[in-house]
């Protein structure tokens, strides 16, 4: 959980120093003498209340500047288009003033207007610090499926969504939040919006263009997953070939040329290992898509959508035929009191394990970052060297930067319980990592009658146990 006043000068959208119980931490002394880097950032404490004050200042302005267009457009009844038209005009002085595109103006004050007229809690919210502007463009963008008559409740709801967390990591919350409150249920607006797929090229300079395909989110996170395997082992087999060639392309040339390669030949000839336009090692490579699911939405009990890890939210009855292709299911159990998952401790993480940690984790597990736990490696938090165990209270996911940062700098973390990290950064700042709300839920199907001293299955139980 985040408390976003930061050193008592400014609240910068980032984490706050709190104890593991919550409570604001002293924070260190700035002067000189307390670090290297204190007047530096004094001077970034500074920096970040004059951009907040602008970027309020600004936004009202804006906002004015749009009703002034209205109003004028109203005293001399003007309807319709012609009303469009005194906007543009006013867009257009002001981007002068500001040496931007008059589109580009017209676009930031309806964004303007929507904030401070269409949100008026969440524009409060900003003003006074409680959330940062990553938050309200958060807001706005969710908050453009939620009808007007549920747009308070909406509002009420998100804001106490982005008080707990860092902009970048609140989107996928406040898409659940707006599916709750939509009176029309996420499956039924998926199969419409399905129905409207479609592929559009548009060109561009320079002999380029863009092709851009509407599909099923699953569908296409998993052929984003698909490519970069693919570029990924290009890279690869180029180091280990006999006289390896430096491929210079990046991982973003590499998808595109394996894209266009299966559009075109019907196989990646980008495979350095194949000569034709056959299906190589690389036409093997299956993508993965990592998806968190209720147990209730999983047998029907509900229409709730499930959450592509990393992506965005998926229906329901894609998420169940999804469950219908896996050939096994591993049983996960909770604590029924603390509703923590069961630990399995081994020298290395069991697969039962890391299928329960990145249920647990969902994403790195560094303060602000949100790469999928599937492109995490698994870090012990007390190093293994040092006498930590392959625990589940001892493990958690970090992404390779993160990870190398816990290793090589003065950044440290501790696990206090609950799989709850707390980070504390080279100036003493720290920082609360709480875990997502779980997700899933695997309960046994039968549970042991009082007094029979049974013990619920273990999460390594044999396959052909039943999945909960």
């Amino acid at each position: 959980m985040y408390d976003t006043n930061v050193g008592g000068a400014c609240d910068n959208g980032n984490m706050a120093s709190t104890d593991e119980t919550g409570a604001d931490m002293a924070q260190p002394d700035p002067s000189p003498f307390a670090s290297p880097h204190a007047m530096a950032f004094a001077g970034y404490a500074h920096a970040l209340d004059l951009a907040h004050a602008s970027d309020i200042a600004s936004v009202r302005a804006l906002a004015e500047l749009g009703r002034s267009a209205l109003r004028e457009a109203r005293s001399t009844g003007i309807r319709g288009m012609a009303s469009d038209m005194e906007l543009r005009s006013v867009a257009a002085e002001a981007a002068g003033m500001a040496r931007l595109t008059d589109r580009r103006l017209q676009g930031d004050i309806d964004h303007a207007m929507t904030i401070v007229d269409g949100y008026p809690l969440v524009f409060a919210a900003w003003e006074q610090r409680r959330i940062e502007r990553g938050h309200v463009d958060a807001v706005v963008k969710v908050g453009a499926i939620v009808p007007e008559d549920v747009r308070p409740e909406f509002e009420r709801a998100a804001i106490d969504v982005c008080t707990r967390d860092i902009p970048s990591r609140v989107r996928n919350s406040l898409q659940a939040l707006a599916e709750q409150i939509h009176p029309q249920s996420f499956s039924e607006r998926h199969r419409e919006a399905a129905a409207c797929r479609g592929v559009r090229l548009v060109h561009g300079s320079d002999g380029m263009s863009e092709v851009i395909a509407s599909l099923p989110s699953v569908i296409a996170t998993g052929m984003l997953d698909r490519l970069t395997q693919m570029g990924q082992s290009v890279k690869d087999a180029r180091v280990d070939a006999a006289e390896p060639e430096p491929d210079t392309r990046t991982m973003d040339q590499l998808r595109a040329d394996a894209l266009a390669d299966l559009v075109l030949g019907g196989a990646p000839v980008v495979d350095p290992t194949h000569g034709t336009d056959q299906a190589g090692p690389l036409g093997a490579i299956r993508a993965r898509v990592q998806v968190v699911i209720t147990s209730d939405t999983l047998t029907g009990a509900d229409d709730h959508p499930a959450e592509a890890v990393g992506a965005t939210l998926v229906d329901a009855d894609t998420v169940r035929r999804l469950a219908a292709q896996t050939m096994t299911w591993d049983r996960l159990f909770i604590d029924p009191v603390t509703r923590t998952p069961v630990e399995v401790d081994t020298y290395r993480p069991a697969p039962a394990m890391r299928r329960l940690l990145a249920a647990r984790d969902q994403h790195c597990r560094f303060p602000g970052c949100r790469r999928a736990a599937i492109r995490c490696e698994i870090d012990h938090t007390v190093d293994y060297a040092k006498g930590g165990h392959t625990h589940i209270f001892n493990l958690a996911h970090l992404c390779q930067r993160h990870h190398s940062m816990k290793q090589f700098t003065k950044w440290e973390v501790r696990q206090v319980g609950g799989g709850v990290l707390v980070w504390t950064s080279p100036l003493g700042r720290v920082y609360r990592e709480d875990i997502p709300i779980p997700a899933v839920c695997f309960t046994a199907a039968i549970a042991p009658p009082p007094g029979s001293g049974g013990a619920p299955p273990r999460a390594d139980a044999p396959p052909d146990a039943p999945p909960f």
